[in-house]
């Protein structure tokens, strides 16, 4: 009788969601759009960066410098004068601005030291920051050229050989769009199971619910079951067709491990999104409970800024969270083609930890069903 009535309370919640359209819409563009988006969107290496010049030397180097600037690291250099700096900049036309003084060959070539001013718009911190060493790199190269008459070439006693591994083309769209489909599914999983349990006492079906003869565990595991489900349907779609068909990522381990990886976090996370539900009298507090509890989940658990780089304390304390156990599995099998033998310790710690939130979750969701008997 339970297995029967979590069953068909589960394809009530099923029905539910697909008579919620801002939701539908929600599931697909998180899992299509947003992952493309995010894959494309931040690129490391600097892309058509516009780039001003003030040449007041017009000397046969500063004109040579001037070429070194071309696409697609820059947009083609606009030759300005030194009155037209600060208005450009100051519309947000240029990044960079770049100002050779008079004589600069002249006196580069009798063994001074000129000086050359880079203006940098340091609101576009992407651009900026990437692209100083850029024009610093340009720069220098071209006078060295110029006053050698030849391109150098250093030998150095070691020959260093680089070997990239898990990403031999050192492209972000590899791990911007995985990441995007592991950051979606702790917050997926989260909003589905909370909306669906604040949906019920919104719309006065959970007193429906209490006459019937069900327990609060059969009406949580229903919620947990039939949400979780649609996570992890939306998530294989998302590496198939999104990940590797349309961004042509490929996934070096298994994908099947991976999405057995996926069940076990959606356990942990279903059962927080039941708890935040119970917490939550409506949908905008649900809304801030999930700022609150989402942000710090996905900034502090390692799917941003590895966890080694974070102080010792909140290393320690994120190992509650089930999510940087399934960052770390879920880096480990799509990245590095990791087994199981690998993994085992994350998968261990995604079954305790759901094990915990679901008790706890059910324990609160009691008293919640209690009070409002």
């Amino acid at each position: 009788m339970a297995v029967s009535n979590i069953l068909h309370l589960g394809i009530k919640e099923l029905r539910s969601l697909w008579r919620d359209p801002v939701l539908m819409i929600f599931i697909v563009y998180a899992f299509s759009l947003s992952v493309y988006t995010a894959a494309t969107a931040m690129i490391d290496s600097l892309n058509n960066a516009p780039i001003a010049i003030v040449d007041d030397d017009r000397s046969p180097l500063s004109m040579r410098i001037v070429d070194a600037f071309y696409p697609p690291y820059f947009k083609p250099p606009v030759l300005i004068e030194q009155h037209e700096v600060d208005a450009r900049m100051d519309m947000g036309i240029d990044t960079f601005a770049l100002h050779i003084p008079s004589n600069f060959q002249r006196d580069l070539l009798a063994g001074h030291q000129p000086a050359i001013q880079l203006n940098i718009d340091a609101t576009r911190m992407g651009q900026a920051f990437t692209g100083n060493s850029y024009v610093q790199s340009i720069v220098s190269g071209e006078i060295t050229t110029f006053v050698e008459r030849h391109r150098q070439v250093s030998v150095t006693p070691v020959d260093l050989v680089l070997r990239a591994k898990f990403n031999t083309e050192l492209n972000s769209q590899w791990f911007g769009a995985v990441m995007q489909v592991i950051n979606n599914i702790t917050m997926l999983s989260i909003i589905l199971t909370g909306a669906a349990l604040i949906r019920e006492r919104e719309h006065g079906t959970v007193e429906h619910l209490l006459v019937m003869p069900v327990t609060p565990f059969e009406i949580m595991a229903s919620k947990v079951w039939s949400m979780a489900l649609v996570v992890l349907v939306a998530t294989a779609l998302s590496l198939w067709l999104v990940v590797q068909l349309w961004l042509a990522v490929p996934l070096h381990g298994s994908v099947g491990l991976f999405l057995f990886g996926t069940l076990l976090h959606l356990f942990a996370t279903t059962s927080l999104g039941i708890f935040l539900g119970t917490i939550a009298r409506s949908m905008p507090q649900f809304g801030l409970l999930m700022v609150l509890i989402l942000l710090p989940l996905q900034v502090l658990s390692g799917g941003t800024t590895p966890r080694e780089s974070m102080p010792d304390i909140i290393q320690h304390i994120m190992l509650l969270a089930p999510n940087t156990h399934f960052v770390m599995l879920a880096q480990s099998i799509l990245y590095r083609g990791a087994g199981i033998s690998e993994v085992w310790p994350q998968f261990l710690s995604l079954i305790l930890l759901g094990g915990a939130l679901f008790g706890l979750s059910l324990s609160r969701f009691r008293k919640t069903i209690a009070s409002m008997a």
